[in-house]
């Protein structure tokens, strides 16, 4: 299934992303393209971060591992 329809952007490609460190929708946009078209895509891609990062979006840092 599509994240991001403006560029083919998958659940798949988006779980790599992630898995390779992006934690930001900036972070993903650089990665593979996701939020940076039409932003239709953000919300999932927020939901997506929020899962690796609880603190995503909260304005608060997350600790430093």
């Amino acid at each position: 299934m599509y994240v991001c329809i403006c560029y083919a952007v998958t659940e798949t490609e988006l779980t790599g992303v992630l898995a390779a460190g992006a934690r930001s929708e900036e972070e993903v946009g650089d990665a593979c393209g996701a939020g940076t078209g039409c932003g239709s895509c953000l919300d999932r891609i927020c939901d997506r971060l929020r899962a690796v990062d609880p603190l995503h979006g909260l304005g608060v840092a997350a600790p430093a591992a």
